[in-house]
């Protein structure tokens, strides 16, 4: 999953980087408060770490701003010295998930993060994934339309799976990289583009057949699923 960091402390934010990314995860750290805004802002995350006291925007405001601006539903953890129950209590109730209290314990932040994970985003625990018309087998990488398997390359089952698994939600296309093609800084943009291109014309993603795969200008992708289908769904 794509995590991203906000702790003011380089050491202790290289020492949460290292377990997070030792336990699997795609992780990007901030020191401070407005460039964790500036890139939540262009790109999208599956979880934030906030720490409370950083430089020149607070964790607090940040939570704020990710509930109005961002998402009301991706999932907030604190790591904070800040142990007050009042403190506790704003941040719980201004939209954080979770909180902890430092020093962070690497067993318990870990075991924090896969809870919040497995609430937000269930469905990256199923091997099946069923659709109206769709059926994917995450474990046979294989992918049917009406009962009918569709030949993809291993690249295209990939980036099916992640956009399903995440249907209506809006991924940034370095999301999507991370995710499909792991974190390869040399990739070209326009590869992701056309991949997506890809799987839309062999899936046959339109308004006519209930799914569609939305472009948003200079982000990413939204796979929406549409029509009564989508209701029933619901």
């Amino acid at each position: 999953m794509r995590i991203a960091i906000l702790e003011d402390d380089p050491d202790q934010l290289a020492l949460l980087k290292r377990w997070l990314v030792e336990d699997g995860h795609d992780v990007h750290g901030y020191l401070a408060g407005r460039e964790a805004l500036k890139h939540a802002g262009r790109e999208s995350f599956d979880l934030f770490v906030l720490d409370w006291q950083v430089p020149d925007v607070s964790g607090a405001d940040v939570l704020m701003w990710l509930r109005t601006n961002v998402s009301k539903s991706v999932p907030v953890l604190f790591v904070t010295v800040r142990d007050s129950e009042q403190d506790i209590v704003f941040a719980l109730e201004n939209g954080a998930d979770d909180y902890m209290v430092k020093p962070a314990r690497r067993q318990e932040l870990l075991a924090r993060v896969h809870a919040l994970l497995r609430r937000a985003y269930p469905r990256e625990e199923e091997k099946q994934l069923s659709f109206p018309l769709f059926e994917i087998d995450v474990a046979r990488d294989e992918v049917r339309r009406s009962g009918e398997k569709i030949e993809l390359t291993p690249t295209e089952f990939e980036l099916t799976v992640v956009l399903f698994r995440n249907l209506g939600r809006l991924l940034s296309r370095s999301h999507l990289q991370e995710a499909v093609w792991g974190r390869s800084g040399d990739l070209v943009t326009r590869t992701v583009d056309t991949h997506v291109s890809q799987v839309r014309k062999k899936l046959d993603l339109r308004v006519e057949t209930g799914f569609r795969v939305v472009p948003i200008y200079n982000y990413g992708y939204r796979l929406e699923q549409i029509g009564e289908s989508a209701s029933s769904a619901a």
